[in-house]
């Protein structure tokens, strides 16, 4: 049996990527396990098991039977990503200039004080600031240039200061322990599904909770396929209890972070149970600070075999789907499964020369070619839907 090691993304370098032919075992792993073909990563080729090429979809006859208790690793072939619109021709002035604005950026400082240390980008903080993510921040400010700048800069700055990078599933295990935030299904547009359940909180009011979320919002994004930016959130209110519920500082503190840090991430939010007083004096309370943006995007005790497949949906959310939440099953098998896709992501990435403002669709395995590809399209011809020829140049900014 090799020898475990611990990877992640620290562990490829441009210069290194040594780690990537050999086995691993993911921090999960129980010492009473082998390494399975789902924890292995050949030659960066996706296992079967991991999916960590994210192109592909799962049919209804695909769909497993008997009782599941691991994630969903792909939506149904009847579910794809809504198409966004090419950009205008001011869009992408506007996009090439941010990304030509952040290739510029020499140091950021590493928090929030005053006269704070400021350091270079590091290797995973160029991997993070894809083209997608650039629109992203383009997209929350109006495309304003100015704003979006200084959005995505205070947003590295958080990140660095929370340590995001630093929140494992280690760390924050406990506080899923019985499946109050779980990720499981897509939604009728291939957003992977987020659910929050506040009534079986089984943790005391801590910042470990709000680190559980970042580390649940981070997850719900490894598992995006390609072509798919938002996530479907669902949250059921069903037993909650004053004392379990989160405090206003609480809901304040999380939108902050879902609208400062996670700008366009959101693409529906389902609200259930809003029965108890002082849930809706919680809404009520937090209402003034919820952007009109995010507010559009939620709907309240709604039937959600709607926006969600049945077959695809949490039972305790009225779907069919056979799964039972066992934290011992589900926590490893989410942790390894998105570790795999983010390391599929990261070679990627390095491969087509870890640049900035590379694109998602790339990095997760879909049908596009890299940004490097696409430069060089502009004088061969690369044709978008096939990863090496087109039938006209494309502009890079589109």
């Amino acid at each position: 049996m090799a020898a475990a090691t611990s990877l992640d993304l620290k562990d490829l370098s441009i210069k290194d990527e040594k780690s990537l032919q050999s086995g691993f075992h993911s921090e999960y792993t129980t010492p009473q396990e082998e390494p399975s073909e789902a924890s292995t990563l050949q030659s960066a080729q996706p296992s079967a098991a991991a999916s960590t090429d994210l192109s592909s979809a799962a049919s209804d006859s695909e769909q497993p039977k008997g009782p599941v208790r691991i994630p969903l690793e792909r939506p149904l072939s009847t579910c794809k990503p809504v198409e966004r619109p090419p950009l205008t021709a001011e869009q992408g002035s506007k996009y090439a200039e941010l990304h030509k604005r952040v290739q510029g950026w020499k140091n950021i400082p590493i928090s929030t004080e005053k006269r704070a240390v400021q350091e270079p980008l590091t290797e995973n903080e160029r991997f993070w600031l894809t083209r997608e993510c650039l629109l992203r921040y383009l997209r929350a400010t109006n495309w304003s240039l100015d704003s979006a700048e200084k959005r995505v800069q205070d947003t590295l700055i958080w990140r660095r200061e929370y340590k995001v990078e630093g929140i494992t599933g280690e760390l924050v295990s406990v506080e899923s322990e019985t499946g109050k935030q779980h990720i499981f299904g897509f939604d009728n547009d291939a957003r992977p599904c987020l659910y929050m359940n506040p009534g079986k909180q089984n943790t005391k009011k801590s910042e470990r909770q709000i680190q559980h979320m970042v580390f649940m919002l981070e997850r719900v994004i490894d598992m995006m396929p390609p072509g798919q930016e938002t996530s479907a959130l669902l949250i059921n209110f069903r037993g909650a209890t004053s004392g379990g519920s989160p405090s206003v500082g609480q809901g304040k503190q999380v939108l902050n972070i879902l609208q400062g840090h996670y700008p366009e991430r959101l693409g529906k939010a389902c609200i259930a149970e809003l029965v108890p007083w002082y849930i809706n004096t919680f809404f009520k309370l937090i209402s003034p600070f919820i952007d009109p943006v995010t507010r559009e995007k939620m709907v309240f005790n709604q039937d959600l075999r709607k926006y969600i497949p049945p077959s695809q949906l949490d039972p305790e959310y009225g779907g069919d789907a056979e799964f039972e939440y066992d934290h011992k099953q589900y926590w490893p098998a989410l942790c390894r499964m998105c570790e795999e896709r983010r390391i599929a992501m990261k070679q990627r990435w390095l491969k087509a020369g870890g640049k900035i403002g590379e694109y998602e669709m790339y990095l997760k395995g879909g049908d596009h070619p890299s940004l490097a590809e696409l430069q060089r399209g502009v004088e061969e011809a690369i044709p978008i839907g096939s990863k090496g020829s087109t039938s006209a140049p494309q502009k890079v900014a589109q």
